[in-house]
């Protein structure tokens, strides 16, 4: 009994056939009826007449045409009380169960597997829906259990395709009967079934917690078992398939596979072998076995054939590169740069070796791979020469740590290749010094400079436009890392070959000369001056009469920028009147870059920001041009878009700029392109804050009120959270080099900044990312230290405990939830790279908490100390943890407390006075050094209450400063600390020090003090007054005495007028030392007598 009335009945069929016309007329006219009289005005009879056909009607292509309109309307947005709903989920209670019970019956009487499989699909989206609202549908259980036992094929294969678009229908209580379900469905006589099983378990596996998953691991062995069916069948379509559903398990539990492990090796490399398989196929078994390197890294280290085995498939595959193209001249016409060959074997190749390298690391990689690229570079065949090439271009960065000692060896097996008789292979040679270039950054520079430069100069010269185009690629790698003084040797050279290249026929050689140019202009800075006169007048020239045709719109804005990092590089001065020219043309060109996909517009804003750089405040009356569009694109709202219908989603797919977001059975369209226009936009005005400080206050509330402050809740987009961050400090530094420290102004806009961002600590969100809260804290203390002493009300910093609290809670969850399963998963657990960010992202975290706590005391003093108590329970369980980064923590609060509050921190020195102490003995140098700090801290501003235990802690830092190897760049801070400290207590606290004069004859030789410079002005003062008082223990050291103030002087650790005091008693004291100093000097090396001269003349 149909539940649609006899008219509308025949309406609907009649609209089902219309709605399949080959007359676009009638099609349209169909569509247009659907819209408006059906889903506007009768969904309920429409979804339940569409479910009527699906179960009823006579034609199996109108049951299947039913069933994917039902499907594709069914997850319409409507509102419902107010809220966005799926149309299926808005209608009644007793509409939805009477469509439940026609699809579940149309799923079991269908006698087509084609419409039983789009049957399935409908009602799968049914079950979504229902599984959204925390409705429950146990009959649809019910059902697909009992059509996986059908003795029909189609069925079986249909309840498993069901399971895996919707595997959040079986809950825990069914895990034994659901695994009885997918063991018989891995032995199915049908493969369509074995593969649909295997599917519908991946997805199932993801669903269901960690601590579930091993119920399930025995499972594998029979899901494994399927694979050489269809490999042997070389069935590759249904391979691949079955290779992405266990890519997915190996991505969830890599361990799962660990007993099969050699034989899921040796089975996968056997299909990366075959030939005669598809590439898909090929690059999905490679996948797989990539996959485990990623997640479980120690299983394919400990495998004595995995690397080796790896690295052989993937330089094969590395080989295939170049089909009918022998003598690459269909490469070298192309103009298309930006082909997308993400599909080739020998990209799959290359990006596999980055993996293996980046997480199996050198150790493991390297003699795999170095046993095969000699024979490669020298073999015949071009192809081989190439994967050698780019195969040490996707290791180097991962194997840095063992290739960095040998880059002299290595560079004898590159640069033969930039002299190559083939050009791929030339562009391989460049394309891995260039990637050497980033990757051993420094090293290369330093050390190799010319071998790198003498090697790809010429190669600029090349014939082929591709081979130059690329060697000025791997110039920029090499020179934005380099040195001025490194680069001016081969400026000439360079340049000469680079102004030719701009006379290229080809516009991507001429956009790559220019991005060359401007990125070595960029390092040399203001030698690059030699050239300005050749260069800028030629720039200048070509932006005055630009062809603004599309095509040449690129190339315009690499002039731009290589113009506007010039002028960066030379400086106002040698940029002269050239600097008005170059405003008052981009001006122009920005009247003109309208299109949205004008890279012009975009190139612009950062030219912009350079010439406000250079030009600083002579920048001022551009601004007022330059300010409108830029605030636009700050300004911006995102564009977001709901979509549901399956058309829409491959068109968005298609276009540039669009990211999609899966959302309970539709997707959330972002336009990408707009957000990072936007967040380019607010760094741009960070820039022009910066640079023109009080002069860029006529913009400062617009900026702060209508993009800054609305900024910090843009959650479409985290770069431009943190960008509103970095931008409000900026802002408020503006007001006050305007109006002034503590001005009404200041406080005006103060007061809803520091609102909006204690808004955002400790947020709602609790899965915000770390390093993001972590630049939301830095903003918070960047602020208040910009505002000044007492810019927190006792309002603002209970609620910033508040915030905090909130935040050490979920930190603390974290730590727990890591320790948990370090001590459930066995040994691969901490090689996770994953876990190593989020434990580094904390660190961050705690040490720019930190930083907050440092400011507030440093402003707020002990107005602070009733609000802190509130952490104290944080703090006791912090300083005693074995977490050295939580000690960490607590020791720098500590120092903060006593540098700050001074005496009235003794309330709480039953806290911190033991953990102090025993954190001079921590095995971790910054913690000895946070314990030193924090001793020399109570010496100068304890007073009399810290004074006895002060002095009982000399003993411990001479402890810290005779630790082995105390004056290496690990233990440097902190012995140069104790020996301050000790300074300290001897000048603030010598009256309760037992035998002082013996603890002065040990400390003299404690000296230097040359890295730390906030403290050792402390300890060069302090030896000052022993020089004064003509304390025996200087003469008796007046070698080590000399030698430590000239390297303290040298390092710089002391200037400005405590130098000067330093340096004129010094100069006392060697004239009263006579004979014996004119010794001293004599027999100092040279290079320490040129200091003598230089402090002492």
């Amino acid at each position: 009994m149909s539940m649609l009335p006899p008219d509308a009945l025949i309406a609907l069929q009649g609209l089902l056939s219309a709605l399949q016309s080959a007359d676009n007329a009638i099609r349209t006219r169909a569509e247009e009826s659907l819209s408006t009289d059906w889903l506007g005005q009768n969904p309920e009879l429409l979804l339940s007449g569409l479910a009527e056909q699906v179960k009823a009607h006579e034609d199996p292509k109108i049951r299947s045409f039913a069933a994917v309109l039902f499907r594709k309307l069914s997850t319409k947005t409507v509102n419902k009380d107010g809220s966005p709903s799926d149309l299926f989920s808005a209608l009644p209670a007793n509409v939805q169960v009477y469509i439940r019970g026609i699809m579940l019956q149309a799923f079991a009487d269908e006698p087509t597997a084609s419409v039983r499989n789009k049957i399935g699909d409908a009602t799968a989206e049914i079950a979504r829906q229902i599984i959204d609202t925390d409705g429950s549908w146990p009959e649809l259980l019910g059902a697909l259990f009992q059509a996986s036992k059908s003795p029909d094929e189609s069925h079986r294969e249909g309840a498993f395709r069901i399971f895996a678009t919707t595997p959040n229908i079986i809950g825990r209580q069914h895990a034994d009967a659901v695994r009885g379900a997918f063991q018989t469905g891995f032995t199915d006589e049908s493969l369509k079934v074995r593969i649909a099983a295997i599917e519908a378990f991946s997805s199932f596996f993801r669903s269901i917690k960690k601590d579930v998953q091993k119920q399930f691991w025995p499972l594998l062995p029979e899901i494994l078992n399927v694979l050489p069916i269809i490999k042997d069948a070389q069935d590759s379509d249904n391979l691949s398939k079955t290779l992405v559903a266990l890519i997915d398990l190996a991505d969830i539990a890599p361990l799962m596979f660990k007993s099969l492990f050699p034989q899921v090796v040796k089975f996968g490399i056997s299909i990366v072998q075959d030939k005669d398989l598809s590439d898909q196929a090929r690059q999905s078994a490679l996948e797989l076995l990539v996959t485990f390197a990623d997640n479980a890294p120690n299983m394919c280290k400990k495998d004595p054939s995995y690397a080796r085995e790896m690295v052989t498939q993937c330089l094969s595959l590395m080989t295939d590169i170049g089909a009918d193209d022998e003598d690459a001249e269909e490469w070298n016409d192309s103009d298309d740069l930006d082909v997308d060959e993400s599909d080739m074997n020998h990209v799959a190749g290359e990006q596999c070796m980055d993996r293996l390298a980046n997480k199996l690391g050198g150790d493991a990689i390297l003699g795999p791979t170095f046993g095969w690229l000699p024979r490669m570079l020298n073999s015949s065949a071009w192809r081989d020469r190439h994967a050698a090439l780019m195969a040490i271009s996707a290791i180097s960065e991962g194997c840095r740590e063992q290739m960095i000692g040998e880059l002299d060896k290595i560079l004898e097996l590159v640069v033969p290749a930039v002299r190559d008789s083939h050009p791929r292979v030339r562009w391989a040679g460049c394309n891995a010094l260039g990637q050497m270039s980033t990757d051993f950054a420094g090293d290369m520079q330093k050390k190799h400079h010319h071998i790198v430069m003498s090697s790809i100069i010429p190669v600029l010269e090349s014939p082929e436009p591709r081979v130059q185009s690329h060697a000025a690629a791997a110039l920029v790698n090499f020179c934005e890392e380099a040195e001025k003084e490194d680069l001016m040797p081969y400026l000439d050279d360079l340049l000469k070959r680079l102004l030719a290249l701009l006379q290229s026929p080809k516009r991507y050689v001429q956009e790559q000369a220019l991005s060359t140019i401007a990125t070595i202009a960029d390092s040399a800075e203001a030698a690059f001056g030699k050239y300005y006169d050749t260069l800028m007048p030629l720039l200048i020239n070509v932006l005055k009469h630009n062809n603004q045709a599309k095509e040449n719109r690129l190339l315009n804005a690499k002039a731009m920028e290589c113009a506007s990092l010039i002028a960066l590089a030379v400086g106002k001065e040698k940029l002269g009147a050239d600097a008005l020219q170059l405003v008052q043309i981009f001006g122009k060109i920005q009247q003109t870059a309208t299109d949205a996909d004008d890279p012009q517009g975009s190139y612009l804003l950062h030219c912009w920001g350079r010439m406000c750089r250079v030009m600083g405040d002579d920048f001022l009356p551009y601004l007022d041009g330059v300010m409108p569009p830029l605030l636009q694109l700050a300004s911006a709202k995102a564009d977001v878009r709901l979509i549901d219908d399956d058309d829409q989603i491959a068109q968005y797919e298609q276009e540039d700029g669009w990211e999609l977001v899966p959302a309970g059975g539709k997707y959330i369209g972002i336009k990408t392109s707009i957000l990072d226009d936007k967040y380019l936009a607010i760094e741009l005005l960070v820039t022009y804050a910066q640079q023109l400080e009080g002069a860029f206050e006529p913009y400062v509330r617009k900026v702060l009120n209508e993009i800054a402050i609305p900024g910090f809740d843009f959650f479409f987009n985290d770069a431009v959270r943190v960008a509103s961050a970095k931008l409000v400090p900026q802002l408020l530094n503006s007001f006050k080099k305007r109006y002034g420290h503590q001005s009404p102004e200041l406080l005006d806009i103060w007061r809803p900044a520091i609102e909006k961002i204690l808004t955002v600590l400790g947020p709602s969100d609790a899965d915000i990312a770390i390093d993001t809260l972590t630049e939301m804290y830095q903003c918070f203390y960047e602020s208040v230290e910009v505002v000044g002493p007492n810019s927190l009300t006792p309002e603002y910093m209970a609620e910033f405990i508040r915030k905090v609290e909130i935040d050490l809670g979920r930190y603390r969850n974290r730590v727990e939830a890591r320790l948990k399963e370090a001590a459930n998963d066995d040994d691969d657990w901490e090689d996770s790279t994953e876990l190593l960010y989020a434990i580094e992202d904390d660190q961050v975290l705690l040490s720019d908490m930190n930083k907050s706590f440092h400011i507030i005391f440093k402003n707020q003093g002990s107005s602070f100390l009733p609000h802190w108590e509130r952490l104290m329970h944080y703090y006791d369980t912090f300083i005693i943890s074995p977490d050295p980064s939580q000690r960490q923590w607590a020791l720098c609060i500590m120092d903060d407390m006593l540098e700050f509050c001074g005496p009235q921190s003794y309330k709480y020195q039953a806290h911190f006075v033991k953990p102090i102490m025993d954190g001079l003995s921590d095995k971790m140098p910054s913690n000895r050094q946070a314990a030193a700090y924090g001793v020399g801290m109570a010496a100068k501003n304890g007073g009399e209450v810290y004074a006895e235990w002060v002095a009982a802690c000399i003993p411990k830092l001479f402890e810290v400063i005779q630790f082995p190897n105390a004056r290496d760049d690990d233990n440097v801070f902190a012995t140069e600390n104790a020996c301050a400290s000790i300074a300290k207590i001897l000048h603030f606290n010598r009256s309760r020090v037992p035998n002082p004069q013996s603890v002065v004859e040990s400390w003299v030789p404690t000296l230097p003090v040359v890295c730390d410079e906030m403290v050792a002005p402390y300890a060069y003062m302090f030896l000052v007054e022993l020089i004064e008082q003509k304390n025996p223990a200087i003469l008796q050291n007046i070698t080590h005495v000399f030698v430590s103030v000239l390297e303290a002087l040298e390092s710089q650790s002391i200037s400005g007028r405590t130098a000067e005091r330093v340096v004129s008693t010094v100069k006392g004291l060697l004239i009263a030392a006579g004979a014996q100093a004119q010794q001293l000097l004599a027999q100092l090396p040279t290079d320490k007598q040129a200091a003598v001269r230089k402090y002492f003349s």
